[in-house]
């Protein structure tokens, strides 16, 4: 797994963000999923699908964050599997995928209804069908909805159905066909109405990598919005690594002043390029007083006080 994807993970897995995400996507921003009713489930896949005499194959697969809402409706307590699935990068096959990680769950579910009419004797007794099929007429499933949160800044162009990944057969196959849609969370497929509806950091998250090509823009924002004065660390650390920017994070505080960050940034980045250029003067002119390699490897570390690797670094780039 590489770093993004286990910033990504950490960062849903908190109650707070996970349920931000189901509230801005199901309910424009109203606290309805409170992060205390949410149970964190073991996000290993189990499905035993059924086999010519009972041989059971087993699969599994891994979700990135899976968790059960317990949400009170009418007085009774309803339940819903809610899932998320965290992407770096556009996933071209994430019909497929997605699809096959929720239909593990439903299958899942039937596997624990079958085994549990096994072992508790009720008095009603199932029909054949139903004995046959471990599956009760009145037995029924948890929803599973999942919800697909891509943290790049490109526009997601991969196919958002199974429809759309089929070969063209003909409309007359194609409308009986199996399809299956993915719920897409994607920086520049929102608008900032619906960024605003976020109420953690997704927002400054969400935003930020919108925005991150254009410069403009991004730096009104920050400048403007007060809440990029006062963004926790994991959320600055998964904007640094999707935007390749380059903000300082001093270590141990947890609450980072955006625009500082990002003054400090450009500050460093033109500090860096100042150098770059006395290195390559300084190069320049050694050459021509014929210094070797060597000695002017030396008298650069103490110069510009780089280590011997640092400066070592420099020479393979500019000593040609």
């Amino acid at each position: 797994m590489g770093k993004i994807d286990t910033l990504t993970k950490e960062y849903m897995k908190r109650p707070s963000v996970f349920a931000d995400v189901f509230n801005q996507f199901l309910y424009h921003g109203q606290q309805v999923i409170k992060p205390d009713n949410l149970v964190e489930l073991d996000t290993t896949e189990i499905a035993v699908p059924y086999g010519i005499d009972h041989v059971s194959v087993p699969e599994q697969r891994y979700r990135d964050v899976a968790k059960l809402l317990m949400a009170m409706t009418d007085g009774r307590v309803a339940y819903c599997i809610l899932a998320v699935e965290n992407e770096a990068k556009i996933n071209y096959a994430a019909p497929v995928k997605n699809g096959l990680y929720d239909f593990l769950q439903l299958a899942h579910q039937v596997t624990v209804a079958s085994a549990s009419h096994r072992k508790f004797k009720l008095d009603d007794k199932p029909s054949g069908d139903e004995f046959l099929s471990g599956f009760w007429k009145n037995d029924r499933l948890l929803p599973v909805l999942t919800v697909v949160v891509y943290f790049g800044s490109r526009k997601w162009d991969g196919p958002l159905s199974l429809r759309e990944m089929y070969t063209d057969c003909g409309e007359e196959i194609l409308k009986y066909v199996a399809d299956y849609h993915i719920n897409l969370i994607a920086p520049e497929g929102l608008t900032d109405k619906e960024i605003d509806e976020f109420q953690t950091s997704m927002r400054e998250v969400m935003k930020y990598i919108k925005y991150s090509n254009n410069k403009e823009k991004l730096d009104e924002i920050i400048k403007n919005e007060q809440r990029f004065k006062c963004v926790e660390r994991s959320a600055v650390e998964i904007i640094n690594m999707v935007t390749n920017s380059n903000m300082k994070i001093e270590e141990g505080k947890e609450l980072i002043d955006m625009c500082l960050a990002i003054q400090e940034m450009r500050e460093e980045s033109r500090r860096e390029g100042e150098m770059t250029g006395e290195i390559k003067g300084a190069i320049a002119f050694a050459k021509e007083l014929g210094i070797s390699r060597d000695e002017a490897k030396k008298f650069f570390m103490v110069k510009f006080n780089k280590s011997a690797k640092e400066t070592e670094e420099l020479m393979k780039i500019y000593w040609k």
